[in-house]
């Protein structure tokens, strides 16, 4: 008697484990640390859809997009490697759309090959005076052909951001 009891309360216990509705709570918004995001609209995603994943697609300019802020802002990272040269752009939080931020400079270190360098302010046609869309800078680390990851990271407004991006190869 005992056993058919404890047989016909394992569904029971399987629920309780599992939560109510065997959905997986949402995480927190982050800063492009962690896997998933919140955008302004109230829609979540994960950051890496599988290992090594990426489920925020192509930018506009074809590049590799990583959240900014929770969704608040993305970047979209682009290398020229014969020009020794990357270009990140910063989109809204749809992650199509040209963000124009109030910042000089931005940051990008690349984790292999290990490098750091600066990308300045180079605004686009339709730029407001003072704010820039698009960072561009030079390294001759940049020059190797290969899927790049690293984080890019500035200040907009006093405001810290710092995002965590991983190319992967595409198909063209």
């Amino acid at each position: 008697m005992k056993k058919i009891i404890l047989l016909a309360m394992l569904p029971c216990v399987a629920v309780i484990l599992a939560g109510c509705t065997g959905e997986k709570p949402s995480e927190p918004a982050t800063s492009g640390g962690g896997s998933t995001h919140t955008h302004e609209d109230g829609s979540t995603h994960d950051d890496h859809a599988e290992e090594g994943g990426h489920s925020h697609g192509e930018g506009p300019h074809d590049g590799t997009v990583a959240d900014w802020g929770g969704g608040k802002y993305h970047v979209e990272f682009t290398v020229d490697h014969d020009k020794t040269e990357a270009t990140v752009y910063t989109l809204g939080d749809d992650g199509k759309t040209a963000v124009p931020v109030d910042a000089g400079e931005i940051t990008l270190t690349i984790k292999e090959p290990s490098l750091t360098t600066t990308l300045v302010a180079a605004p686009q046609d339709g730029d407001p005076e003072g704010k820039s869309s698009r960072f561009v800078g030079k390294h001759d680390g940049l020059g190797t052909v290969m899927e790049y990851e690293g984080t890019i990271s500035g200040v907009v407004d006093g405001t810290p951001y710092s995002g965590n991006f991983k190319e992967v190869a595409h198909n063209h």
